[in-house]
């Protein structure tokens, strides 16, 4: 870990995007100061949050920069990237830019800001969100869900590696672990992605994962994935403060 020092707040939810970052920052051994933003509030639209991300969406990062002053950082991808180029200055969570290693390390973590999280999202919100059932929105998402989980399990099993590049834990897995321990609620069953299986569970290992993961509020997907009745009324809760915040964002737009 570089010398320099961080002076890192972040902004987060208990969601597979916002425990990227801090499970990035606990790999990292950074100090950091939470503020836990209430999406189901809209706290994520409030003026103080847009002057960190424009676009109102978790999570979000500000530092002192190496000029003295301070830097937002939002999207989960470019947060990640941020805080491995200044402060992984070892590489214990990412490789040397302009390595081999490096540029596959990017493939994947682009593979999940594309594909796996905008598609296991869709998937999320037409199996648990929708005000009502839509087959072909369920079908759409989740079976590209399923393909792109089938590219991870395949190229696990291929490489019988640990890890998605070079046999060590780097942002590329940090990125896809929360989404891949919640592929129940997007309606996907990890069993059948026995490589992907055994890999997610192995993240979880880590300690890093498992303080990080909890931040800012306990990470409950694995006990609502065995308790049915606790994930209806979860899914209950969430579909109502989904639907009244898709419709300020419209009434805001007209």
């Amino acid at each position: 870990m570089s010398s320099d020092k961080s002076n890192i707040d972040l902004y987060t939810t208990q969601t597979p995007n916002g425990i990227k970052i801090s499970i990035t920052l606990e790999e990292l051994g950074l100090p950091y100061n939470v503020h836990k933003i209430d999406i189901s509030k809209n706290t994520q639209k409030e003026p103080f949050f847009l002057e960190i991300n424009p676009n109102g969406r978790i999570p979000a990062m500000t530092d002192t920069f190496t000029d003295g002053k301070p830097i937002r950082l939002f999207e989960s991808g470019s947060i990640m990237q941020y805080l491995v180029a200044r402060y992984d200055t070892d590489y214990k969570i990412s490789f040397p830019p302009g390595s081999r290693e490096f540029y596959e390390m990017t493939n994947w973590l682009f593979f999940m800001n594309a594909g796996v999280g905008p598609m296991q999202g869709q998937a999320n919100h037409f199996t648990r969100y929708a005000p009502e059932h839509i087959e072909y929105g369920v079908n759409r998402y989740q079976n590209e869900t399923r393909r792109l989980y089938g590219v991870l399990d395949k190229h696990m099993s291929d490489s019988k590696q640990d890890y998605l590049v070079g046999n060590k834990c780097t942002i590329a897995d940090i990125a896809h672990w929360g989404w891949v321990a919640a592929a129940f609620w997007a309606g996907i069953d990890i069993e059948k992605f026995p490589a992907l299986k055994a890999w997610e569970e192995r993240m979880l290992a880590r300690p890093a994962v498992e303080k990080g993961r909890h931040v800012p509020d306990p990470h409950r997907m694995k006990e609502l994935s065995k308790d049915k009745e606790a994930m209806e009324r979860h899914a209950a809760q969430s579909r109502q403060w989904v639907q009244e915040g898709m419709k300020k964002d419209a009434e805001q737009q007209k």
